[in-house]
């Protein structure tokens, strides 16, 4: 498939498909004429580089544990692979962590707030932030 259609198929834009190859997260074959295409496996592939994307990893990142993907019983890149998923696993559960202690004070907040209610409002309603005298 040419890049248009992974694009569709992923919701990726043909601009970040063409970053992903950059970095070499992403392979494409050249026709005669230059256009890339891609396999049917690279729609699961980018997929992948958005999730991991969106869980904060950086390019490099990504590059370093994508090998464990194409060549998983590879022993060159096992070890890297492994402690660069490792420390990434670790900082996505203490952001989890902080997200849970966040999401803590907020409903500590949410109960304050909901004591001086004189009427509860109702969730459709957005509530009007008045400014005191």
């Amino acid at each position: 498939m040419r890049i248009g259609e992974l694009s569709k198929r992923t919701g990726v834009s043909p601009r970040s498909l063409r970053y992903y190859e950059e970095q070499g997260l992403l392979t494409s074959a050249r026709s005669d004429a230059g256009q890339r295409h891609y396999s049917d496996a690279e729609v699961q592939r980018v997929l992948l580089i958005q999730q991991l994307f969106a869980a904060g990893m950086s390019s490099r990142v990504i590059a370093s544990v994508l090998p464990c993907v194409d060549t998983p019983s590879d022993p060159a890149g096992i070890q890297s692979a492994f402690v660069a998923m490792t420390r990434e696993r670790d900082r996505i559960n203490a952001d989890i962590a902080h997200l849970v202690e966040t999401r803590d004070a907020l409903d500590v907040l949410i109960k304050i707030n909901r004591e001086h209610w004189v009427e509860p409002p109702t969730a459709s309603v957005p509530v009007p932030v008045t400014a005191s005298a």
